[in-house]
Parts: structure tokens; sequence; C-alpha cells
């Protein structure tokens, strides 16, 4: 029988590793700075407008201008958290990166458990052990 099943992705703690994490983290943290300053832009225009015409519309549009800001800051402050979390990270541990998928074929009698729990470990971008 031929099954799919899930290969962890995990990588070797570097500094590099570290400092490309840190980077992409940052670059996030900018695009939602620029989100949030383009937020505040298009919602002065907007509420300018809704204001000449009804009142009431100017409160639901400040609402929503509101809880996208928000969305946005919380965005932010878990990013700031991982940035944090990635500054702690110990060099030499490992951490998991993500899952693929692989096709294996299955006979009677084989220990699925064995055959299900595969990993991939990699070391600045290199593959450097298979696990099963």
């Amino acid at each position: 029988m031929t099954l799919k099943c899930p290969v962890t992705i995990k990588a070797k703690v570097t500094e590099d590793l570290k400092k490309e994490l840190s980077a992409d983290i940052q670059d996030k943290i900018k695009k939602a700075d620029v989100e949030l300053q383009q937020i505040e832009f298009h919602a002065k225009r907007i509420m300018a407008e809704q204001a000449k015409q009804d009142a009431q519309g100017l409160v639901q549009i400040r609402h929503q201008v509101e809880a996208e800001k928000q969305k946005r800051l919380e965005f932010k402050n878990r990013l700031l958290e991982k940035l944090k979390e990635t500054a702690q990270l110990e060099i030499g541990s490992e951490i998991v990166q993500g899952t693929l998928e692989r096709i294996i074929e299955v006979k009677v009698g084989e220990q699925l458990p064995q055959l299900m729990n595969a990993e991939i470990l990699l070391e600045d971008g290199k593959i450097i052990a298979f696990r099963s």
C-alpha cells in the first residue's frame, strides 16, 4: 500500500541561521509599519470625505480603521516577541522549520510509527542527516 507521510524539516541553529531569521522578522516588522502608515494615511482621506457626507458613517469608518490598526499592531507585537525568542536560540540546538510530504510503500508487518517519524536535518541550508 502507498501512503503519504509528513517529513519534519529541522534546522541546526548557527549564527548564520539566527541572522537570517532575525533579518526576515525585521523585514516583516518594517512591512507592518508601512501598512500602519498606509492605513493612517488612507483613513484620514476617507474620513475627511465621509465627514462631508454622513457623520454616522464616520463613526463606523473610524471603528473599521481602529480594528485594522489593532490587527497590525498585534501582528507586529508577535513579531517582536519572535525576534526576542530568535535572539535567545542556542547555537547547536535544533528548531522545526516546517514539514513536507513523502510517499512510502508499506507492507504487512512493518512498524508504522517508525515509518511515520521521518526528519531531515539542515545546517545552513544543507542536508546533514535523515532520521527515522
